[in-house]
């Protein structure tokens, strides 16, 4: 088989447009998520659009017990998996710290750190017994500065980042990479889903300039994956162009 990508939370924006970059490419992928109907959507657009094979894993990130059931159910000839995309994550709610909702703290860390870390524990050992990977874990810009009302979610990716530095020191002598990418601003379903379906709130986001798009992630992503076995691009902040850091940008009129 050709190489090999397994991406999670693949059914909706930088996963689905990562997944679709990649099998552009060549790549086989294995593509994993929530929603079943929308992974099979998805399958069946990659296959037929650049006859690759797509192998479809329903779970969710959160629970442990589904993701290494999941993972360890992959035929063997899946397994020798040369990228790992920790995509699935989420933000919820935006509220002063003594305001919010302790339900949606425990999805964020459940979803954003213990999903990447379950994930990544089920599939780095078939990494090391091919003696390569990469590995790249979605940050964001606010895991680089903590903003107003960001709290937990801040928190979370912060985690990433942490992540991202060990893995990279424990994994190097498997000649595995590890590339932690942190986008700004991302017009995806990212903010419908922090303001829970609230289409106004989540437009306002990205009122007053352009805001990076899925596609772009896809592309940084798919270039890093291309470099020589011998680079590694460890940490990428990326932001459109209005946005300086995680609170700081110029919205026109």
């Amino acid at each position: 088989m050709q190489k090999i990508i397994l991406i999670t939370g693949a059914t909706s924006g930088f996963g689905k447009a990562i997944a679709e970059k990649f099998a552009s490419n060549g790549y086989h992928c294995i593509i994993t998520g929530r929603r079943s109907e929308k992974l099979m959507e998805v399958a069946h657009y990659l296959e037929n659009q650049y006859q690759i094979n797509v192998l479809q894993l329903t779970f969710d990130v959160q629970d442990k017990t589904a993701v290494f059931e999941a993972i360890n159910s992959i035929p063997n000839e899946w397994r020798s998996i040369d990228i790992l995309v920790n995509n699935a994550g989420l933000a919820l709610g935006r509220d002063s710290f003594e305001v919010a909702n302790l339900e949606d703290w425990d999805t964020m860390i459940d979803s954003n750190v213990k999903g990447l870390l379950y994930v990544s524990k089920a599939i780095i050992p078939w990494m090391i017994a091919h003696k390569k990977g990469h590995i790249f874990n979605m940050g964001s810009i606010a895991g680089k500065e903590v903003y107003k009302d960001g709290n937990v979610y801040c928190a979370t990716k912060t985690a990433v980042d942490a992540i991202s530095k060990s893995m990279r020191i424990d994994l190097l002598s498997y000649s595995i990479k590890v590339t932690a990418i942190h986008p700004g601003a991302a017009d995806t379903e990212f903010s419908l889903v922090r303001f829970k379906g609230d289409e106004s709130k989540a437009n306002n986001v990205y009122k007053g300039y352009e805001p990076l798009v899925a596609n772009d992630i896809a592309e940084i992503t798919y270039y890093c994956a291309s470099l020589p076995q011998h680079v590694c691009i460890n940490d990428l902040v990326v932001t459109c162009t209005a946005q300086a850091n995680s609170f700081t940008l110029f919205k026109k009129d």
